[in-house]
């Protein structure tokens, strides 16, 4: 039964311990914010947008396919226009870990997001990148809006990042079509 209890406890703390080991207990305390955020009602409008019956053909601009970071991730980002407005979406085939509390959409200027930060948390900067909002799943198709005042051409890459533990996900580096 001691035994039992033993392993119980073990199992806890490892979950307990977050998407990024040891180096996240590190950062907790810094709270990484990021320079410009989504209000909370633009999260709401992703979604309302998402859902509408807009029948203008969506145009791709960029587009890349994920690759892993702290965690397992796949799956293709694109930037699309539709109606005049710019979104990212992620296509029927992504997935991520479920892992991570406070997992974000984020657009950042790196083009190589995995290769200019350390494993294995891969942690961002401030100023580096721009919230979208919160991921709305752990997988499938989403759509999020990109508010206007965000010069697309300024970004490089769409990122799955762990705002509690500052730890990337999966990056995808966003090429022209």
């Amino acid at each position: 039964m001691k035994l039992k209890r033993w392993v119980t406890f073990g199992l806890v703390s490892l979950m307990l311990v977050g998407c990024a080991g040891e180096a996240a207990k590190q950062r907790i305390t810094e709270n990484p914010t990021p320079v410009a955020t989504t209000p909370p009602a633009q999260s709401a409008q992703s979604e309302s947008i998402a859902q509408s019956t807009n029948t203008a053909n969506p145009t791709t601009v960029r587009f890349g396919s994920f690759a892993p970071g702290e965690h397992p991730t796949q799956g293709v980002a694109r930037i699309i226009t539709q109606a005049g407005k710019a979104f990212l979406e992620l296509n029927e085939g992504f997935k991520t870990s479920d892992m991570g509390p406070d997992l974000v959409v984020i657009l950042h200027r790196s083009s190589d997001v995995l290769g200019s930060t350390k494993p294995p948390a891969y942690p961002l900067k401030e100023g580096d990148y721009t919230l979208l909002a919160p991921l709305q799943k752990f997988s499938g198709a989403q759509r999020y809006a990109i508010p206007t005042n965000v010069n697309l051409a300024e970004y490089e890459s769409a990122v799955i990042w762990c705002r509690k533990f500052n730890a990337t996900f999966g990056a995808a580096k966003l090429a022209s079509q």
